[in-house]
């Protein structure tokens, strides 16, 4: 998560939230025209879904014209479900936590690609509810300020006038 210090940010100082794509950070306060690009998210996903859909189906009737047998025609609606639950499952749980960065989440890149179909219905289902990868990201926002707000009190705590200078020395003649 990234934070800024820079004094001139609406927090005073404080940390800023993370913007998503699409929302930016609308997602905060739910300002901005933050519902109808909820609804946006939700039609363009599902409308990309089926668009995809139409497409593979074009791809599954040209199999079916080059006569490459049964056995290929399965293996790939086979493969297609099986790389769009794969890619549904990975997109769902990165609106929940974040990606670790292993090797293990750059190899399965190619299968989340192939099943784009499973990403683009998590996306609908999601900003049914919320702005995709909005609660992970309040969650953290939150989280921030409270440490920054707590970090605050504690400088400030106790009275100026009863501490010692840093030197030794008091400041008295």
């Amino acid at each position: 998560m990234s934070e800024h210090s820079s004094p001139d940010n609406r927090h005073g100082g404080g940390p800023e939230p993370e913007p998503i794509r699409f929302f930016g950070t609308t997602w905060v306060g739910h300002d901005g025209g933050y519902g109808l690009r909820r609804a946006g998210v939700a039609v363009g996903s599902l409308a990309a879904a089926f668009g995809g859909a139409f497409v593979l189906r074009f791809a599954y009737e040209g199999l079916a014209v080059a006569k490459v047998g049964s056995f290929v025609n399965v293996l790939v609606v086979v493969m297609f479900a099986v790389c769009s639950a794969i890619a549904f499952r990975k997109t769902w749980e990165s609106f929940t936590r974040r990606p670790l960065g292993s090797a293990a989440e750059d190899s399965l890149r190619g299968l989340k690609a192939i099943g784009f179909i499973g990403s683009l219905i998590a996306y609908f289902l999601r900003s049914l509810s919320e702005a995709p990868g909005e609660k992970l990201r309040r969650e953290e926002y939150e989280t921030a300020c409270a440490q920054y707000a707590k970090k605050r009190r504690g400088t400030r705590s106790g009275n100026p006038a009863a501490r010692r200078p840093k030197n030794g020395k008091s400041g008295r003649n």
